[in-house]
């Protein structure tokens, strides 16, 4: 099955952001999607994934499509504000 990453705009900036060690080491492990230390989530965030490089996190969703696999690199953040973050942006856009 071929697949491909695609990065939202919210964390191709982040990762832009960075320093420039951090900023490689996140950009790497985004391309090597699914390897990894990635981890399904639970509760209000099940139907994704996060990704985890050092003290920084990247929400993904994992869709198969006309055969082929895609992660969408939703979001990305420091660990201590993720998760937070991603369920407010969820809610905000249940609410549109």
């Amino acid at each position: 099955m071929k697949s491909k990453i695609v990065v939202h705009p919210q964390a191709e900036a982040f990762v832009r952001g960075l320093a420039p060690e951090p900023r490689r080491r996140l950009a790497q492990a985004i391309k090597r999607l699914p390897a990894g230390d990635t981890k399904a989530l639970e509760g209000r965030l099940s139907g994704y994934g996060r990704l985890r490089v050092g003290g920084y996190r990247v929400i993904y969703a994992d869709v198969v499509k006309e055969g082929v696999r895609t992660f969408q690199c939703l979001f990305a953040e420091r660990r201590s504000f993720i998760y937070e973050l991603f369920e407010q942006i969820l809610a905000e856009e249940a609410l549109e």
